[in-house]
């Protein structure tokens, strides 16, 4: 087996960047602060879309504090265990933040539904004095979120929560005009359910994202069939391309394995270099292995196994029967 490396160092896990660590702590500490004041005047002014977002504001800061555990972890070294590191642990937490927004969601309705039975009184200025202000505060921590990588899933899962926040301030604010103007409280409960709605939609989203993640599925902008297709056609040396697997540590972070065949004479070291640079210009796959496939007779007896990983290789009479390899690590930012 022969192997190919580039300069720099081979590290299998992602790093996380301090910037998200920080502003994810900031976030929790402003969202946590305000989240009692939320509940306290939710409570006097008998508001139940305050309440409702003060609920959503009390899971935000257990989400924010899961995310900046979730970085703190990511930051670990890989070891001989864990060779990608603990990356995953962001995954997992957008997963978790994705759960708890549906829960928001059920608890909301359920409130709802109750006030719908029984009216209660509403005190429209604390409540608009809250709303306002939590307003602010869900703008400032939205803004502090999205500034950089708002799209690692991890601080996309924080921002969603964050965006049901700001979308409940707002719908708290109308609920306590109308209230005011006109006496009508079925107003607060009704909002209440459109801000879940909304709240809905995002959590679908984040919910699909994050799962696909933790199933090792391809990225969009990766599928195996297009990798296959693109590098035939792409890399003069390719005879062909099979046993593609594509899938993702993290957000934006994606590995891949296959079996490349070099055309007869083809020089096979520069067809594997070729194939490394394509998936990675174009593609951005960060890391691959790539294996090389020499024809011979009896490769059809050799099965791939569901691993992407390591092959599963039948032994005919007394002889073992192996290919050799190439593989190599994927041209990209240091890890």
């Amino acid at each position: 087996m022969s192997h190919s490396h580039h300069d720099h160092a081979h590290d299998h896990a992602p790093t996380v960047t301090r910037s998200n660590e920080r502003k994810v702590l900031i976030a929790f500490v402003i969202t946590f602060t305000f989240m009692l004041v939320e509940v306290v005047g939710g409570v006097l002014s008998g508001s139940l879309a305050l309440l409702a977002d003060a609920g959503h504001m009390l899971t935000d800061a257990a989400a924010l504090a899961l995310s900046y555990a979730a970085f703190r972890f990511g930051r670990r070294n890989a070891d001989t265990k864990r060779t990608f590191g603990y990356l995953r642990f962001e995954v997992i937490a957008g997963f978790i933040n994705a759960l708890t927004l549906f829960a928001i969601v059920i608890w909301i309705a359920y409130e709802a539904w109750l006030r719908f039975r029984q009216p209660h009184e509403v005190l429209a200025g604390p409540m608009l004095v809250v709303a306002a202000i939590g307003l602010l505060v869900n703008i400032v921590v939205f803004w502090i979120l999205t500034r950089g990588d708002s799209e690692h899933v991890n601080i996309k899962g924080a921002a969603l929560h964050v965006m049901g926040d700001l979308l409940g301030s707002i719908g708290a604010i109308a609920a306590a005009i109308v209230v005011y103007f006109t006496g009508w409280t079925p107003i607060d409960p009704i909002l209440s359910l459109v801000v879940s709605v909304l709240i809905l939609r995002s959590a679908w989203a984040l919910l699909k994202k994050s799962l696909h993640i933790l199933l090792e599925g391809a990225p969009a902008n990766a599928m195996p069939q297009e990798i296959e297709r693109y590098l035939k056609d792409n890399v003069a040396g390719v005879a062909d391309i099979h046993h593609v697997h594509v899938w993702m540590i993290t957000s934006g972070r994606t590995l891949a394995t296959l079996h490349v065949r070099a055309k007869e004479g083809a020089d096979v070291r520069q067809v594997v270099r070729q194939v490394e640079r394509e998936l990675y210009d174009r593609f951005h796959v960060e890391h691959a292995t790539v294996a090389i496939d020499w024809g011979d007779e009896d490769e059809a007896a050799c099965k791939c196994s569901l691993s992407p990983f390591k092959e599963t290789h039948q032994h005919h009479g007394d002889q073992s029967h192996h290919h050799d390899t190439d593989t190599s690590v994927t041209r990209g930012h240091a890890h």
